[in-house]
């Protein structure tokens, strides 16, 4: 059976990965190299950069475009389409390939098991899955504002943009990350006593970073995150609120 390996590779910055991360990707057979399109070429170009920094031997790529999701109508349904046409992507690189490839390597943005879709879309094709943990996002986020993440004995909560515009603040939490939000869903809620750390493409030449008083910072969170999408077609953030 064709073994896929997952490797975290952190938040766009080569010094995110670890040895684990360095051994595994030099280990494949193939690395599938997702595409995302014109707009979003940059990704696609920091994961070259980094296979170029790493690599101690050749290793063979294959270059898949990432199909779009679907927005509209039901969301679970959408992403169970998307699923099935990225496992279909993954598949048709793979069967391609030379003889066939026992060890396929995939360089997954952040960490494979928080908030990505790989070890899903490995389950689906049936393949043996090896994760390889990596430096996440919220991480990087509190490392570059030098926060904790959580409250002495506190909790955190977990959740997404999408959840945050629907339900509001959670009952009884304190310290609330933020992912996969399209943008400003703090705007939601009442700023009274909430503070925030927020950055955007993290790791990156480019990462912006604000904080403060959500009511404060929130105007010039929006104007960051516009900024960045003008100069490059796209911006990935997130961000910790704590409440005081």
């Amino acid at each position: 059976m064709t073994e896929v390996l997952l490797i975290g590779i952190g938040a766009g910055d080569a010094g995110h990965l670890t040895l684990a991360a360095i051994e595994a990707i030099n280990s494949a057979d193939l690395i599938l190299v997702p595409d995302k399109g014109a707009e979003k070429a940059d990704l696609a170009a920091v994961r070259r950069s980094i296979l170029e920094r790493v690599l101690t031997r050749p290793v063979p790529q294959a270059v898949f475009r990432v199909p779009v999701r679907d927005r509209a109508g039901d969301y679970a349904a959408g992403v169970e389409a998307w699923h099935a046409a990225v496992a279909a992507a993954w598949a048709a690189a793979i069967a391609a390939r030379r003889p066939a490839p026992a060890r396929v390597a995939l360089l997954v943005w952040g960490d494979p098991a928080l908030y990505d879709s790989s070890l899903r879309i490995a389950a689906r094709l049936g393949l043996a899955a090896r994760v390889v943990p990596g430096i996440t996002s919220l991480q990087a986020l509190c490392a570059a504002h030098a926060v904790p993440l959580n409250t002495v004995g506190g909790a955190v909560l977990i959740t997404t943009g999408r959840r945050l515009r629907a339900e509001g603040w959670p009952a009884g939490v304190e310290s609330l990350a933020v992912m996969l939000d399209e943008g400003g869903a703090y705007a939601a809620l009442d700023p009274e006593g909430i503070t925030i750390w927020w950055g955007a493409c993290l790791g990156l030449p480019w990462q912006a970073l604000e904080a403060g008083p959500l009511a404060e910072a929130a105007p010039r969170i929006a104007a960051a995150r516009a900024a960045i999408r003008a100069a490059h077609g796209w911006v990935m953030d997130v961000y910790l609120m704590r409440r005081a």
